[in-house]
């Protein structure tokens, strides 16, 4: 997929002079000007409006999990979709709360679900194979998930996007896509994902050494990604592609959402222009994926819990960037002198 630049100089000019312009000393809304100039610059529109926001949660098993890479079994993946089906998952309240459509998608979990309103069934396998033992998907597994996020997020209303993911054990993946695409050492950026002490952190630690070691060849975006996992990275990749060329706002949740633009990034790097990254988690590569995306997260919570949650909590501060741009008035229109030496505008 060709993901153009978006860069429009023009665009750019008049929102920040539409923002300049409003009854505030130049700046002082901070990074919600630059935000607000972001989904501006996203949607093509100097007055942007978010319209029926979407909050797709992918969700996908690990063989790698049998390893002992998590606090949890691999059983709470499925047990997690059904929480999020009825509604009493953590992403399942804010997205009622602000009013976001909440699709969850079964990309591999080794689980068979009753279909349901808010389920799609885009399974690929019934979970992924042990990265130790082999790739965790086939060449041709990794692009069928690839293409389901894309026909997914095709099929989505809206103009904006939320990532959200549910995977035993991805963490485990997403630390391994940061160090083999980010050149960085898996130690420094592998922590405690779902609850790990100490001791099992070491231990995942060496397992994750272990399978980078195995799969020391497949350095290109799609072969780590078909090495390490998971469905569910994978099924957000396509989603990632397809709302970047539909220019859609993309907003990006924790560490394994991030992973998914990390991959797409290195295929098509001008996804980026179309995400807004929602926060910096407590999860400890998280950091340092950002800084290997140059991202400036707009929250900063200590959440790890993943699932979309952060994305969810930072949707509100995207709806008041683009209510301040246009409904904000100016000095002309509000009568309001630009400095105390100047007389008030007549209206």
């Amino acid at each position: 997929m060709n993901v153009p630049d978006l860069h429009d100089a023009q665009l750019a000019a008049a929102l920040q002079r539409a923002l300049d312009n409003k009854t505030k000393p130049v700046g002082s809304l901070g990074r919600i000007e630059a935000l607000a100039v972001r989904v501006g610059a996203i949607l093509g529109d100097a007055q942007p409006q978010l319209r029926d926001p979407q909050m797709l949660v992918c969700a996908a098993d690990h063989g790698l999990a049998a390893r002992g890479v998590s606090a949890y079994p691999s059983d709470v993946t499925w047990q997690m979709v059904e929480n999020f089906l009825a509604g009493g998952a953590a992403v399942s309240v804010l997205a009622r709360q602000h009013g976001i459509g909440l699709t969850v998608v079964d990309c591999g979990v080794n689980h068979d679900f009753a279909p349901r309103d808010g389920l799609l069934i885009r399974k690929v396998a019934h979970g992924t194979a042990d990265a130790l033992a082999g790739p965790a998907m086939s060449a041709a597994q990794c692009e069928a998930a690839i293409c389901n996020g894309r026909d997914v997020v095709s099929g989505l209303p809206g103009n904006a996007l939320l990532l959200g993911e549910m995977g035993i054990g991805n963490t485990s993946a997403a630390s391994m896509l940061l160090a083999r695409l980010g050149g960085l050492v898996v130690a420094d950026v592998t922590g405690a994902g779902t609850g790990l002490d100490a001791d099992a952190v070491v231990r995942k630690i060496e397992v994750l050494r272990e399978v980078l070691a195995l799969h020391a060849e497949a350095r290109a975006p799609l072969e780590a990604l078909a090495a390490f996992g998971g469905f569910e990275i994978a099924t957000l990749v396509g989603a990632v592609q397809q709302a970047a060329v539909e220019r859609r706002v993309i907003v990006v949740d924790g560490f394994i959402a991030s992973a998914a633009v990390l991959v797409a990034a290195k295929l098509q790097p001008h996804v980026l222009q179309r995400c807004v990254f929602a926060h910096r988690s407590g999860e400890r590569g998280h950091a340092l994926m950002l800084a290997h995306l140059k991202a400036e997260p707009l929250l900063d919570l200590g959440l790890r819990l993943g699932e979309g949650s952060g994305a969810a909590l930072a949707w509100p501060l995207l709806v008041s960037a683009c209510g301040l741009l246009r409904e904000m008035a100016s000095f002309e229109a509000a009568g309001v002198s630009r400095s105390g030496t100047q007389e008030p505008l007549q209206t």
